[in-house]
């Protein structure tokens, strides 16, 4: 029996996750993990939010805070995100703080201090085309967003980071440092102040869709921890 499985037969009723999509994708990226987590009777959010148009502080002190708001009082929130979707979660705790409710948060493929790819590609008129406003903006400066947010507040809320180190594009692979998953290196997830970290063998727009990645979501948000593997 799978961990999503067995979550199933005790289901957390009051329970909500907030799912939250990388750059210039939409809810369709997590769609797998959403029926996941509805089956593990989880009451499931996953919204499409503008990534490429909109800046990111809109989006964490307006778009975010008001789906936040449709949760049912008194329930917990959990967070599961992939990439761009994990500095999102980050600057709307700087900007608005944790609410009372927050659960559980497990990030996939962060890059939680930086993309060497977009350090590679900021200057380049194609990726300002496919990223927006917001792409050039997660590069690994000290003074970049992903740097300037901070570690993780872990006094509040429990993060798992799951890495991918596979990729299906060698380009992209060569242009990152030691093992990556074509878009993010898997140094770059940590986030000082995390609980558990984990690297399974996908590349980053397939880590969402795999049976592994799902199984270890759900023992996260049940347990505080990755399952051993």
């Amino acid at each position: 029996m799978s961990l999503a499985a067995s979550a199933a037969a005790v289901p957390p009723p009051a329970d909500t996750v907030v799912l939250l999509h990388g750059l210039g994708r939409t809810s369709f990226s997590m769609a797998r993990i959403a029926a996941d987590l509805d089956a593990a009777g989880y009451r499931v959010i996953n919204a499409t939010y503008p990534s490429r148009r909109v800046p990111l502080e809109t989006l964490a002190t307006e778009w975010l805070p008001a789906h936040v708001r449709t949760v049912t009082a008194g329930s917990r929130v959990h967070f599961v995100t992939h990439s761009l979707g994990g500095i999102l979660v980050r600057l709307w705790l700087r900007e608005c703080g944790a609410p009372p409710n927050l659960g559980r948060v497990v990030m996939l493929a962060p890059p939680n201090t930086g993309s060497e790819l977009t350090d590679r590609l900021a200057r380049w008129a194609p990726f300002h085309w496919a990223t927006g406003v917001n792409g050039r903006r997660l590069g690994t400066a000290p003074d970049a967003l992903p740097r300037a947010l901070g570690g993780w507040p872990a006094a509040r809320s429990a993060l798992g980071v799951i890495a991918g180190d596979r990729s299906i594009n060698p380009l992209l692979e060569c242009a990152l440092p030691g093992p990556n998953d074509g878009k993010v290196s898997v140094a770059s997830t940590h986030l000082a102040g995390e609980s558990d970290h984990l690297v399974l063998p996908f590349s980053h727009t397939w880590l969402a869709w795999r049976r592994a990645t799902l199984d270890q979501v759900v023992a996260f948000l049940r347990t505080g921890a990755f399952a051993p593997r």
